[in-house]
Parts: structure tokens; sequence; C-alpha cells
């Protein structure tokens, strides 16, 4: 029996539930996907984080998960989205955060016009909570993949079983529905 054995047989009684064939997966695999991930980028907190955050989640989807041939090259490819979807995050966390430094906005605010901005911020924050609450729940859904992960259509179709198009055009009507709530 060779290793790929032992992983699609994991991979098949994790499927099923089983705990401890999650972790030998996870102790078989764990070293060549990070080897792998370091190959894609030299974080190497980056890539422990993902490669944890990878078997997570196939664990939280196993009961949707489908039988897998190479279990190794699933692993990388999912990997390699991870790391990907998670550098993309970072770059717009960054690109925000310099141009809020560009503007100097917050600092020449005084105490009490940051307190103002801040509760104005919570105020609008509660509004679209309550307007995300009155979509339907695939929009929900598909709205809470692409603006609060950061995932890219064709993840998003990927993710949830839709062609890129009905991705697309859910969350179009999702945000013209949040915009009419929102006004």
């Amino acid at each position: 029996m060779g290793l790929g054995d032992d992983d699609h047989n994991y991979w098949e009684q994790m499927r099923l539930g089983d705990k401890q064939a999650l972790f030998e997966l996870y102790n078989q695999e764990y070293f060549h996907l990070i080897r792998f991930g370091l190959k894609i980028n030299a974080d190497d907190e980056l890539i422990k984080d993902c490669v944890n955050q990878l078997f997570l989640n196939i664990w939280d989807k196993r009961e949707r998960l489908h039988t897998v041939e190479n279990v190794r090259a699933y692993l990388m490819t999912s990997l390699r989205h991870c790391i990907l979807d998670q550098l993309l995050y970072a770059n717009k966390t960054n690109a925000a955060l310099s141009k809020m430094v560009a503007e100097k906005e917050w600092s020449e605010l005084s105490y009490e016009e940051v307190l103002i901005r801040i509760q104005q911020d919570d105020h609008l924050k509660e509004k679209l909570k309550i307007a995300i609450r009155q979509l339907t729940p695939r929009q929900m859904e598909l709205i809470q993949l692409k603006f609060f992960e950061g995932l890219s259509y064709e993840h998003i179709a990927e993710k949830t079983n839709q062609t890129v198009k009905t991705a697309y055009n859910t969350i179009y009507d999702a945000i013209k529905v949040l915009r009419k709530l929102l006004k």
C-alpha cells in the first residue's frame, strides 16, 4: 500500500466523521504542505496559519466533500487558494491603512470629533447589519464571502457550487437591495 493509498483512506474515513483520520492526514501531509506553501510565499507564519485553516475548513465541510483521487494535490491546490486569499486580504488592508495614514485625517481631529466619528461609524454599521438581515440567505452568504472574507467571484462560485455569472448577479442584486434599504 503506497502513501497515496493511506491519504485516500484517511480522506474517506475523515469524510465519515473520523477525527483521528483527519489528524493522521494532517500529520502525514503537514510538512509537504509547508514546503509547498513556502514556494508560494516565504512568510512561514502565514503558511502555517493557512495549513491549519485548510484542515479546519476540511473538517467543517467534511459532509459535503467528495471522494478525491489525489488527496495531496487537492490539499496543495486548496492551500494555494488559501494563501492567495490571505495575501489579497492583507494587500487590501495595507492599502486602506496607507490611505488613512496618507490623509492624516484622524490624527488632526480633536478628541470629541474622533468620538463623534466613531459613534457615526457604529450607527452606520448597525444600519448595515439590519439591512443585511433583510436579504435572502443566499444573498447574505455571498455578501459575506465577497466583502467580509474578500473572496473573488471565481472563488465564491467554486465555494458555493455556482457559476461565476450567478454569483456576480446575486451579489449585484443584493447590493441594489442594500442601497435601497440604506437610503
